[in-house]
């Protein structure tokens, strides 16, 4: 893509996130989801494929069904209560526009799109797929907290959790199973999401970190499939030890960042009374660990024939490696300083 493009699109992205980030009234809100939607949109069919083409669209139509109800349910409040601030809001359009706001960010059962659209585009837009363009219906929710229903965001959560494990189980595609491991760990958000906002935003912020972490070792080691990363093992030990150890993390095994939001999840619920829908999260969530561990037995325990001890027949971006060890880094060790983020949240 022509990078002057390029620089158009992101800064368009940046632009359309801020100003839902700064909006107080809801049309500014949905321009800025707007604007975010048609940017991504070209990002997406930078490579001419019949299945970025098919991805595209349906990202186009979810989204712009997401965005019809948001409006119209923003319309509805605006009519009964004459006020199109965020945090005024009456409880019959609420739900509407909580509806909309997880279809938008792919929670189940309204993840249908997630899978696919992932699977046809390429790793780095999958990568603002997956957390940037996250940031501003997940923000919206976090504004709306307290007048969000409970009884929706605990059945949504706990579907999402189910979801991301069940699909996860079977997938071969590495973006497949990226895109149900979002659902999953958005379940766990959204279950929290009434008893505790901050939670909500710190359990956010360490998914996004993990997330990036996984798509920038795929994008260096250029692995889309299961086959392709049970082949880096021999060429790239020391990358391939911490995409390892990023599967676990985002299992949430201790003693790696992933284990920190699950914790604390468990225990604000078991906090608020909720113990058995603490026990059934988690009860949920082994499924998503059985396929992470899985990857990891892939990656670490098998070895395809013939495959050269030579560095000089791998395919690695080398552009990518600085970042991918940063985030790397951030994503494996940020369960120590957990009580410190805590405090600014």
């Amino acid at each position: 893509m022509n990078p002057l493009a390029l620089t158009i699109f992101l800064l368009s992205l940046a632009i359309g996130t801020t100003i839902t980030l700064s909006s107080y009234h809801w049309l500014l809100a949905w321009v800025g989801l707007e604007i975010n939607t048609l940017t991504i949109i070209p990002l997406m069919t930078k490579i001419p494929h019949p299945r970025a083409i098919e991805a595209a669209t349906k990202y186009f139509l979810t989204q712009a069904a997401a965005s019809a109800l948001l409006l119209f349910s923003s319309l509805i409040n605006a009519w009964q209560t004459g006020e199109w601030n965020i945090d005024s809001i009456s409880h019959l359009p609420m739900n509407a526009l909580s509806i909309a706001l997880m279809m938008k960010l792919g929670l189940a059962p309204l993840h249908f799109w997630m899978p696919e659209v992932l699977q046809g585009i390429s790793l780095s837009t999958g990568l603002i797929l997956s957390t940037w363009q996250k940031i501003a219906p997940m923000t919206l929710l976090l504004q709306t907290s307290h007048l969000i229903n409970l009884d929706l965001t605990i059945i949504l959560g706990l579907t999402s959790i189910l979801v991301g494990g069940w699909g996860g189980i079977g997938q071969t595609q590495l973006r497949k199973i990226m895109a149900f491991s979002s659902i999953g760990h958005l379940g766990w958000m959204i279950v929290v999401l009434k008893f505790n906002p901050s939670l909500t935003l710190f359990n956010f912020i360490f998914y996004v970190i993990m997330t990036a972490s996984m798509f920038f070792s795929l994008m260096t080691i250029s692995a889309t499939k299961m086959s392709e990363i049970s082949a880096s093992w021999s060429k790239t030990p020391t990358l391939t030890t911490s995409t390892l150890l990023i599967l676990l993390s985002l299992a949430g095994l201790p003693p790696l960042t992933g284990f920190a939001p699950k914790l604390l999840i468990s225990l604000e619920l078991v906090k608020q009374n909720a113990t058995l829908l603490a026990a059934l999260i988690m009860l949920a969530s082994l499924l998503a660990l059985f396929f992470y561990l899985r990857l990891t037995y892939v990656v670490s325990l098998t070895l395809p024939p013939n495959s050269p001890n030579s560095l000089s027949s791998w395919r690695t971006s080398t552009k990518t490696l600085p970042i991918t060890a940063i985030v790397n880094t951030l994503a494996l060790i940020l369960l120590p300083i957990t009580p410190t983020l805590l405090i600014f949240l």
